[in-house]
């Protein structure tokens, strides 16, 4: 069975095998996830929010990944590394922190070019 997996923000979707991980879907779709362990749940940079209404898409957490993330799996947090994929889904994808911080300085030199 194919799924269909959304990942926001760049608006790009994939059709991938359901139990996938969401990051093999991420990289198949050609979004960048940050992660140094290699998806062994070691590094916790690989965290995504489900936000697929009624957040159904992914299937329960396995006992790794609940003990990793303790409190942050009732906000929608998962580990891309682990969160495998049951059905259609919509993932959010934190912005890199560098590529953030570029953006908002390329946004504040617009602003003050179009100040003269």
């Amino acid at each position: 069975m194919t799924i269909m997996v959304r990942f926001m923000p760049e608006d790009r979707t994939i059709r991938v095998k359901a139990g996938s991980t969401v990051m093999d879907a991420a990289r198949l779709a050609g979004i960048a996830i940050r992660s140094r362990c290699g998806g062994k749940a070691g590094c916790l940079m690989c965290k995504v929010s489900d936000i697929t209404p009624g957040g159904q898409g992914l299937l329960p957490a396995s006992e790794l990944e609940r003990r990793k993330l303790a409190g942050q799996l009732g906000e929608g947090i998962r580990l891309s590394c682990q969160a495998r994929l049951g059905a259609d889904a919509v993932i959010e994808v934190p912005e890199d922190p560098l590529r953030a911080a570029v953006r908002r300085r390329l946004a504040e030199a617009q602003q003050e070019d179009e100040l003269w």
